[in-house]
């Protein structure tokens, strides 16, 4: 009975968002704290388990290992939309594309105009939305929105992570070891092959988590980031199996993957300058979230919806309240910035400061305009 009540506390989109900003702000606390210095340096140790290639920190086996199964969730709820749910036809799929789509290049574009000739690295960063945070503050704040605003959400924010994991995929991929990657296709193929009906049913569990670890470990080796193994692992599986998988996986993920990872990105150590003498990429970044979300979603979803059959997509405060909320970058933009700023841990803590900081303006902006509309909601019904 307790284990059936925690796994629906841990699978609830509340308590994503709760447990998510709690975690960010103990790893702020932790970090600047008396032992602080202790704490990140014990996610920096390395924690090698003799298998060659494959000797990470604590830390990377967070974001690296742990964080593929955030994405393979990802993956599978990507599919579904696709296939049966709010995106299963180009003109249910038209409205929040072009959202999505605008809410990447205006912060994007927000951001070079501000820091592209100076550092020119960090402009993925600003373009993610943080579905589970997203969708969480609505559910804590917007009991009487109406239903369309909280789908709209959902496939804005589910089409922006497809994007994410197109720039991770393509973006952050210097050098390719192709025989890792061939190796990673042929686990792939008989994690496939496995998932058929009447194909070693009583050694499939095991024989498919024996596959998932294989596939993420070609894929790390390969120099293609580990989380895309998650991705792939997603979309390759049989859909029953995935959505059986994907909600086993999903009160560890909410419960202890996300807030580890938000804890481990916002070990950050505040910079002993003043504001001024922050790096430009903090500024644009801090700006480009929130505005550039605002700006982008609303502008594009506009358009489309002037276009559109009615009855489709958002107009109006609806849709403004969406870009307000669609601005919490967190999750994948801490794991943008990790990925954009490696090598240079100066630029990558005010990263992760400017994250938080955008992220702060879109939940306090976002609340407002949901209790707001919420209300409005509540009053005419």
């Amino acid at each position: 009975m307790v284990v059936n009540i925690l796994r629906a506390t841990f699978r609830s989109e509340r308590y994503a968002a709760i447990v998510l900003a709690l975690a960010a702000v103990a790893g702020l606390l932790v970090a600047n704290s008396g032992v602080g210095h202790d704490v990140i340096g014990f996610f920096h140790q390395h924690a090698s388990i003799g298998i060659p290639n494959l000797d990470l920190s604590v830390g990377h086996w967070i974001t690296d290992g742990l964080l593929a199964v955030f994405f393979f969730i990802v993956a599978v709820e990507l599919r579904q939309e696709f296939t049966v749910g709010e995106l299963n036809s180009v003109s249910k799929a038209l409205a929040p594309a072009a959202a999505a789509l605008g809410g990447v290049l205006v912060p994007a574009l927000i951001y070079f105009t501000i820091a592209g000739a100076s550092e020119p690295r960090g402009w993925p960063i600003p373009t993610a939305t943080d579905i589970a945070f997203a969708l969480g503050l609505i559910a804590l704040l917007g009991r009487n929105l109406p239903r369309r605003i909280r789908v709209f959400l959902m496939a804005l924010a589910v089409l922006d992570d497809l994007v994410a994991i197109l720039i991770i995929a393509i973006g952050f991929t210097s050098s390719v070891q192709i025989g890792a990657l061939v190796l990673a296709a042929i686990c792939l193929l008989f994690l496939w092959q496995a998932c058929k009906p009447n194909k070693l049913r009583g050694m499939r569990p095991i024989l498919l988590v024996v596959l998932s670890a294989l596939t993420w470990y070609f894929v790390l080796v390969s120099g293609v980031h580990a989380t895309i193994a998650g991705v792939a692992i997603g979309l390759v599986m049989a859909p029953a199996q995935a959505q059986k998988a994907a909600h086993a996986l999903m009160p560890w993920s909410n419960a202890l993957i996300l807030p580890l990872f938000a804890f481990v990105s916002a070990l950050v150590v505040f910079p002993q300058v003043r504001l001024y003498q922050l790096d430009i990429a903090f500024w644009a970044i801090v700006i480009a979230l929130p505005v550039g979300k605002l700006i982008g979603i609303s502008v594009a979803g506009s358009i489309v919806a002037r276009f559109a059959p009615k009855g489709s997509g958002l107009r109006g405060w609806d849709l403004i309240v969406v870009a307000a909320v669609a601005g919490i970058g967190f999750t994948v933009s801490l794991l943008m910035n990790e990925l954009a700023f490696t090598g240079d841990e100066a630029l990558r803590d005010q990263g992760v400061l400017a994250v938080l900081t955008g992220s702060a303006i879109s939940i306090v902006l976002g609340s407002a305009l949901v209790i707001w509309r919420a209300r409005l909601a509540g009053v005419r019904r």
